[in-house]
């Protein structure tokens, strides 16, 4: 991400005060922009988890896997910025894709909390090796749901993000075969790789939760045309997953009533020293440019 020079401090939590329904109104009557805090909660989600793919780099299984990753990390940010630089064009006043990401604290963030857990699963306690299982197991589930986004934004009557939605979709359609045919691998193939990718979908899958869960946000984005009917999405990523778990010879969990919030900006204590990493250069050198 390329830093640009900001102005001297800190740039204020998306303000949620103020409502959905602040958003500018295009002159054709057929079109809309999206409200930036809709705009916000998309991109933050693909920028945290780009940040935990490329913790991998220079230690994935293989080095053809390290290069993938990689890749992927790449694309998430690519999308993460493209959404950044729609919302910054809207705020208007100082914003920036740079702002955006390096100078919102913790509560300002609005990803899924999934995302945010550590490459070394839910039960490590941010361990530092990384548990490639969970990773690829994360990836499915969310590049899944991805597809259902970006399927859906790309009717969107917000013409930038239906663009943006139109190219992501591309991405997120590889990352889910990436993530689909090592599933497979995992879950048929040997007694600890199929325990590996088990005890991840069962940590993980509840966290999914969250993201079929619409709050007034969601609603107001989805009745105007601009966002995603975000429950209407479950069934359809269930069945592009369900072939893929069954394959891999994998169960699925049982349902859970658990429910994260991170797009509510309620977030796991693992975003904290995320942010912290990823943060620190430019926090440490607010007004450099480079």
């Amino acid at each position: 991400m390329a830093r640009t020079t900001p102005s001297s401090g800190s740039i204020p939590s998306p303000a949620f005060a103020s409502g959905p329904g602040s958003a500018a109104s295009a002159p054709d009557p057929d079109s809309a922009s999206a409200p930036v805090e809709y705009l916000l909660r998309l991109a933050d989600s693909p920028l945290v988890l780009s940040h935990r793919l490329s913790e991998w780099c220079g230690h994935g299984p293989v080095l053809e896997e390290d290069l993938a990753l990689a890749n992927i990390a790449l694309d998430l940010l690519g999308q993460a910025r493209l959404l950044y630089q729609h919302a910054a064009t809207l705020e208007g006043e100082g914003a920036s894709e740079d702002r955006y990401a390096y100078f919102r604290g913790v509560s300002g963030y609005r990803n899924f909390t999934m995302l945010e857990l550590p490459n070394s699963g839910v039960a490590s306690a941010g361990a530092a090796d990384g548990d490639y299982a969970f990773t690829i197991v994360r990836n499915a589930l969310y590049s899944a749901w991805a597809i259902e986004l970006w399927q859906r934004l790309s009717d969107s009557t917000d013409p930038q993000l239906a663009a943006i939605a139109a190219k992501s979709l591309k991405e997120a359609r590889y990352h889910f075969e990436h993530a689909a045919d090592w599933l497979v691998r995992f879950g048929d193939g040997t007694e600890e790789s199929h325990r590996r990718a088990q005890r991840a979908l069962d940590a993980l899958v509840p966290y999914s939760n969250e993201w079929f869960v619409a709050d007034a946000v969601d609603r107001d984005a989805a009745a105007t045309g601009v966002g995603a009917d975000c429950e209407a999405m479950r069934d359809p990523w269930l069945a592009r997953l369900q072939p893929v778990v069954d394959e891999a010879t994998l169960r699925w969990p049982a349902e859970s009533a658990f429910l994260s919030t991170g797009k509510q900006g309620l977030h796991s204590e693992h975003l904290d020293y995320l942010l912290t990493e990823m943060q620190s250069v430019a926090r440490a050198h607010p007004e450099a440019s480079w």
